[in-house]
């Protein structure tokens, strides 16, 4: 994201709240989000790591120095988000991770405002860790390759990409993070590991089962950590990165 992408977000929340179009509240948390993005935005990748590191640590977690360890033999800062998608460039991951945090953290404001007893129920410990690590299971399943495209003048030419590797541990996504995590050590809250393994929503069901959809169903109904991170990181991947 620009310098220019951040000013742009601003004008528009500015504009939104001048003219309308919104309800107050949504008025209230647009500005909320778009506020602390242009901030955000303009973090270099180092400073991001950096933030990165020290939230984690700032919770203080039994287990939270392997995770870290973890993150950083396993390549989780230089990774892609994607291979062709959002982010799909060399430390997205970590950017996709940090941006999700940032929405989540943005949203929570607003509505522990509109609806108070949320604020336990949304803890800022608990938004760091399902935030910065639902998409650990990434970690280790990108590889650098080359491919040929065309260019605008239908000329072929090789560039640098990324292929997927899902041989080390093929067990789905959203659960796959949740058994990484417990597996290093980290003590997990139910309410993370309900976040973190539901993450993805419907897309992470497996087909026609019915014993998913109750579980995805009730677990939306449960922990309102849920709703938040998947919002969250709806929000960062099809508005922010693309």
């Amino acid at each position: 994201m620009s310098h220019d992408m951040s000013q742009l977000m601003l004008t528009f929340a500015h504009k939104c709240a001048k003219e309308g179009g919104t309800s107050a509240k949504e008025q209230v948390l647009l500005h909320s989000v778009c506020t602390s993005f242009a901030v955000k935005l303009r973090e270099t990748m180092n400073e991001k790591k950096e933030r990165f590191i020290e939230l984690l640590r700032s919770t203080g977690r039994q287990g939270i120095e392997e995770v870290i360890n973890y993150l950083e033999k396993s390549g989780f800062f230089t990774a892609p988000a994607s291979t062709k998608h959002h982010l799909s460039f060399e430390g997205g991951l970590m950017e996709h991770s940090m941006n999700v945090y940032d929405v989540a953290m943005a949203l929570r404001g607003p509505i522990v405002s509109m609806k108070p007893e949320m604020e336990e129920r949304l803890p800022e410990k608990s938004i760091i860790i399902a935030a910065l690590l639902h998409d650990i299971c990434k970690a280790n399943i990108y590889k650098k390759t080359q491919k040929w495209n065309k260019n605008d003048q239908g000329q072929w030419e090789q560039h640098d990409a990324y292929e997927t590797d899902y041989s080390r541990m093929p067990v789905g996504h959203g659960e796959k993070s949740v058994i990484m995590l417990l597996s290093l050590g980290l003590k997990l809250t139910l309410d993370e590991t309900v976040a973190i393994r539901w993450h993805m929503g419907a897309w992470d069901l497996a087909f026609q089962s019915y014993e998913a959809k109750s579980n995805i169903n009730e677990a939306g109904n449960r922990y309102p950590l849920l709703s938040l991170i998947q919002s969250a990181d709806n929000m960062a991947t099809h508005i922010l990165e693309l």
